[in-house]
């Protein structure tokens, strides 16, 4: 029963997904009203427990069996993931403001080089570990970004920031290549209707979330009900997530990424044609 809890949660978790680069392009001047700022945080704390609970989920169902002691370790997954990036992140800021000031330095490149050979690492202590402590390597890698970007130089961080960024420019096409060449048009097909209608169900249920969150803040209803908007979109996080239980060799990994590839089709153009046509009459200047 309980893999089919952990069967069910990794789907469900696919819906939590949100895209940020469609939610607000064009709304940058509404940045006085705390809206902008309100749904971005939410979207990054979302996506980061959305992952972190992915890779508890997907360690389960690979195990072929889930006990209430996989479930009470996602806490400790997610300290213990924390801890270890925020020491691997003062290490990694002591490391280049200590070459920065004895006049060694370090090129941005070779710095980019460094974080992505540590996340990796990261990575795979999660792996390493796995059977004496759970670990998010994920939440770890996060953390130690978090970290960098609070104790290094706003110039350091900035240029990080724009050599990551081109990094992802091609990440990002590669992603969703993979991600299209990997799904069978036959599972798409064959969820069909009730695949679609999953999809609406949990759109529903996540706005009736947005609402109560929101319940004891100081947004109109027209504000809220942009809230609701911007949260609809999926592209990026879900495309990346979405392929791994079928490069796992998960029995359900066929129809999960069909779901979400479905999600992505259906959620990111209603999601951005919403934003686009709801802000001016929602959010004041």
């Amino acid at each position: 029963m309980l893999t089919s809890l952990a069967y069910i949660f990794l789907l469900g978790l696919f819906f939590a997904t949100l895209c940020q680069k469609l939610k607000l392009p064009r709304i940058i001047g509404m940045i006085a009203t705390g809206i902008p700022q309100l749904i971005m945080a939410g979207a990054s704390c979302d996506d980061v427990f959305v992952i972190v609970l992915f890779s508890t989920f997907v360690t389960m169902v690979q195990g072929g069996h889930a006990s209430l002691s996989d479930f009470i370790g996602i806490p400790v997954s997610i300290v213990l993931g924390i801890l270890l990036g925020i020491v691997s992140g003062f290490f990694l800021a002591s490391l280049f403001e200590t070459t920065y000031h004895r006049r060694h330095h370090i090129r941005n490149s070779t710095k980019v080089i460094i974080l992505l050979s540590v996340s990796f690492l990261l990575l795979e202590l999660e792996t390493r570990s796995a059977p004496i402590v759970s670990m998010s390597g994920l939440l770890a890698v996060i953390s130690m970004a978090v970290l960098l970007k609070t104790k290094c130089i706003d110039k350091v961080s900035k240029r990080l920031s724009e050599k990551f960024g081109k990094l992802w420019i091609v990440a990002e096409l590669i992603l969703f290549v993979l991600v299209g060449a990997a799904v069978d048009i036959r599972y798409t097909l064959r969820a069909g209707i009730p695949a679609i209608i999953l999809i609406f169900i949990a759109l529903f249920f996540r706005a009736l979330g947005v609402l109560l969150c929101l319940l004891k803040t100081p947004l109109t209803l027209k504000e809220r009900l942009f809230c609701v908007i911007a949260y609809m979109p999926k592209a990026t996080v879900q495309a990346a997530i979405g392929s791994v239980p079928l490069s796992l060799g998960l029995p359900c990994g066929p129809i999960i990424l069909s779901v979400a590839v479905l999600g992505i089709i259906i959620t990111a153009p209603l999601g951005a044609l919403g934003i686009d046509t709801t802000y001016k009459k929602l959010l004041k200047e």
